[in-house]
């Protein structure tokens, strides 16, 4: 009879739950894990940071929709990995973290790197487990992978023993689970449709909300639903977080800059998977009067902050498709005035956007920067968002099309995801276009991952804009400690030669009109690239991804 290893048998775990990549930086306790993974045809990707690791881990769930896969050593390998599972948390992103682990013969006598991991992860994860026994291992991740995407999703962690993982199980004596998640997502009976429907009927001011709820829908068919639905309704409709891309850059019904304008005048808000959290004021921007129809999978969101007249405890994407099947009981022939007024609110606040990005100032204008950077990458790219202020301004002006075309970090507002996201993308959608829009702060946390695309032959373009400083904090310490501010300094640093050193390509821009230019001459480059744009201070305090 056939003898496989521990690591072999989670990695044909990994496979029946379609997991088809591992993230990872080696180290001697998940040795068996890797190979496991390489033996099982998965793709292996080496990073330099943990942190990396699971940051790759989240953006693959959030574009596949499948269990994304960390393996991170014990000790430091685990502790670095906690920031992208805290972030991929608060993202509701499902992912598993495999964490190596010292030899149970070795408990509590000091063993290398032993440490008592699972306790670190309990208020970031949804289940965490020491797994002590090769034979159950198949149980173990099928448990992780149900826990993962229970509700909206989010991490789990599983720590594998060395002597455990090591073990060498007879093949034919494993029980491999099947049929061991929910598969049906959950609508509303006819009852609450018909309520909904004729709320939305009735309003005179509805607008529409979706947010990362939205995203972790397990109703496939969503986005036509949701473009047949709003068609129907005619109302404006704004896309928050992973929810951008739900509807395509240019939809006559999605707004972008007028959000604040359309819920502080609405009469109905439908709220699809929204966290009414400092993004939103905690829901303050939201008409105190407007009847609230919150839509979400979770429960716990609904009446978080801001009170809902209709909580509705059910799928968004299923909801939507059930409303899109019901068109007829809230179609509008006409378009209501309370939209135009908002697109009409829309275009002026557009308008004055578009005469900053036509600035030829030196520095270069963020918004120029912004809108330059925005025309190139156009909406056939995959782009990934790291840094404060540079994210919020950049994000308003991209031509995001489809779900996960914007990767940006999520409420946690971690630094760092930008080059782990791109791998990620790159693993997942190996021949469409990657980019990064970096802030300089935010390069310096996981710059080195450019190491990784280049020895994985991961050509994508990224984009700094350099403003010499921390600038998302700069306005902030002038106003509260002006003694303390040159610590937001950071000065311009050659960013792109970094890339350069490591084997990829470079360039320095310091004029709007060769932002494009020298993005082309990286893109035509066809090895991962860097583009460094010196731009202006932007001139406001922001909180970081508050769109």
């Amino acid at each position: 009879m056939a003898k496989i290893h521990g690591g072999e048998v989670i990695a044909r775990a990994l496979r029946s739950e379609g997991v088809d990549a591992m993230f990872t930086l080696t180290g001697g306790h998940i040795v068996e894990i890797m190979g496991g993974a390489v033996s099982q045809g998965m793709r292996v990707i080496d990073v330099r940071h943990e942190q990396a690791a699971a940051h790759a881990a989240d953006a693959y769930a959030r574009l596949t929709g499948r269990l994304g896969v960390a393996a991170v050593t014990a000790g430091p390998g685990v502790t670095d990995a906690l920031t992208g599972v805290a972030n991929a948390y608060y993202a509701h992103s499902p992912i598993l973290v495999l964490g190596g682990r010292h030899p149970g013969k070795e408990d509590l006598r000091g063993g290398l790197q032993e440490m008592d991991h699972p306790k670190l992860f309990e208020s970031i994860t949804q289940w965490t487990v020491t797994a002590r026994d090769v034979r159950r291992y198949p149980e173990y991740i099928a448990t992780a992978a149900r826990y993962a995407f229970a509700n909206r999703g989010g991490p789990v962690f599983m720590d594998t023993p060395w002597d455990v993982v090591g073990a060498q199980v007879e093949d034919s004596t494993l029980t491999w689970p099947a049929n061991h998640r929910v598969n049906r997502p959950a609508g509303v009976p006819d009852e609450t449709l018909a309520e909904i429907s004729g709320l939305l009927a009735s309003a005179d001011k509805p607008v529409v909300f979706a947010g990362t709820g939205m995203r972790w829908t397990k109703q496939p068919d969503f986005l036509d639903a949701f473009d047949t639905f709003t068609r129907a309704l005619r109302a404006p409709v704004f896309l928050n977080s992973l929810a951008r891309g739900s509807l395509p850059h240019g939809h006559p019904y999605l707004g972008n800059r007028s959000r604040g304008v359309a819920l502080g005048g609405a009469d109905l808000v439908l709220a699809l998977g929204i966290d009414w959290d400092f993004r939103t004021s905690f829901g303050r921007k939201v008409n105190a009067d407007a009847t609230v129809i919150h839509v979400d999978v979770e429960p716990t969101k609904i009446g978080w902050n801001r009170g809902s007249d209709l909580g509705v405890a059910a799928d968004p994407g299923t909801v939507i498709s059930q409303l899109a099947a019901d068109i007829g009981a809230f179609e509008r022939s006409t378009t209501p005035a309370y939209t135009e007024e908002v697109f009409a609110a829309e275009a002026m606040l557009q308008q004055v956007a578009d005469e900053a990005s036509m600035s030829n100032s030196d520095p270069i204008h963020p918004e120029r920067f912004a809108r330059e950077v925005a025309e190139f990458f156009s909406t056939d790219t995959i782009v990934a968002a790291d840094g404060g202020d540079i994210v919020s301004t950049t994000a308003k002006w991209l031509q995001t099309s489809r779900p996960g075309g914007l990767l940006d970090p999520g409420p946690f507002g971690c630094l760092g995801v930008g080059a782990p996201f791109a791998i990620a993308a790159k693993v997942v959608e190996p021949e469409t276009r990657v980019g990064i829009v970096y802030g300089d702060g935010s390069f310096g946390f996981n710059g080195m991952e450019y190491d990784t695309l280049i020895r994985h032959d991961m050509p994508v373009v990224g984009v700094i804009g350099n403003d010499g400083a921390w600038n998302n904090i700069r306005m902030i310490h002038r106003m509260m400690d002006p003694e303390s501010a040159h610590l937001s300094d950071l000065g311009f640093r050659p960013y792109e030669k970094v890339v350069e050193g490591l084997g990829g390509y470079g360039e320095l821009v310091e004029k709007p009109s060769e932002i494009q230019p020298a993005l082309r001459r990286a893109q035509d480059s066809g090895v991962p690239a860097l583009v460094n744009v010196k731009i202006a201070e932007q001139m406001r305090v922001s909180s970081a991804y508050g769109g």
